[in-house]
């Protein structure tokens, strides 16, 4: 075991790696090694980051490297990161010295970076943004890649995420051209094209915008299912409905789609009510103080377009039947 010290533009961060030894197991000697990269930003994942690893670790084609970057955790999510290094050595860890407090929706993507920095120079076909809260089928990554060679156009895509809802493990609702943060899989040459994931909240809706904008598909595959073993948004409470207003503002949706918006979640949301009025203000937060756009005119247009044209085949629907 070694370690190096750099410094980055936000924070110090301590790579540990291991090439000593890689575990040698039977199904590990069956494994194709994928044209792609992983990077994973984590933080106080203790209860939940065993079965992320045990899912990469059992893929049918493995990654050419992983990265985990534990943004500052407090719990035992170093040591269980830093054993797994210590068994394969296509595993990178690296740790990010930070308090406790993390920054809702920016630390996330911004520890991604540090990550993807370390991966950069390995080549690769495809780059994969991955939570450290999740179960995967063994064969997940190795089907993401086979509809990414039936489609020479499809930029960013990922599978459909289950959460348990009263003991019921049911399928995230999601519009058709949206991946799952979650569990993202981008090809190498979209993610170069759209500059990177931008470093701020927003940035799973953004970099899709900015994808078609450029000529690129995305979309999610509902057959390819996966398990969330922590809800979305579950420890952020009333920051997240403000949070989702704010993006929406940012990516530049428009007027009438935030009106629906707001409605489903003051109907469908929890807390009854309060969930939608949540999310009106941070849109309303971000209006007055001008937060910057995460997209070019012509884009927040293309995304507004989509969203209309959303609404126009729901309402079709509903006169059809």
């Amino acid at each position: 075991m070694f370690g190096q010290q750099h410094t980055t533009g936000f924070a110090e961060v301590s790579i540990q790696r291991t090439s000593l030894w890689c575990e040698v197991m039977s199904t590990a000697q069956q494994q194709a090694i994928g044209d792609y990269i992983v990077i994973s930003p984590v933080k106080d994942e203790e209860k939940f980051i065993d079965h992320t690893i045990s899912s990469v670790c059992q893929q049918t084609v493995r990654p050419t490297q992983w990265v985990i970057v534990d943004d500052g955790s407090s719990d035992r999510t170093p040591q269980i990161i830093e054993n797994t290094c210590n068994k394969y050595d296509w595993i990178v860890n690296v740790r990010i010295a930070r308090d406790s407090k993390r920054r809702l929706g920016s630390a996330e993507i911004r520890a991604f970076q540090v990550g993807y920095r370390v991966a950069r120079d390995k080549r690769y076909g495809f780059v994969v943004k991955l939570d450290g809260d999740l179960d995967l089928p063994k064969d997940y990554f190795e089907q993401l890649l086979e509809r990414f060679g039936q489609d020479e156009r499809l930029g960013i895509a990922s599978g459909v995420y289950l959460e348990n809802n009263n003991g019921q493990w049911k399928p995230n609702r999601m519009p058709a051209y949206h991946a799952a943060g979650a569990a993202k899989m981008v090809r190498a040459d979209c993610f170069r094209d759209i500059g990177g994931f931008p470093l701020s909240p927003g940035w799973d809706t953004a970099d899709e915008i900015k994808a078609w904008a450029r000529g690129w598909k995305t979309q999610h595959f509902p057959e390819i299912q996966f398990h969330h073993l922590k809800p979305e948004g579950s420890m952020q409470g009333a920051s997240t409905h403000l949070l989702h207003g704010e993006v929406y503002y940012v990516c530049g949706g428009g007027r009438l789609f935030l009106l629906l918006k707001v409605i489903d979640r003051m109907v469908f949301g929890k807390p009854f009510l309060l969930g939608g009025a949540l999310l009106l203000c941070g849109y309303l937060r971000a209006a007055v103080t001008s937060r910057p756009k995460l997209v070019s005119g012509e884009e927040a247009k293309l995304y507004r377009d989509l969203l209309y044209q959303r609404v126009t085949e729901y309402i079709t629907k509903l006169f059809r039947r």
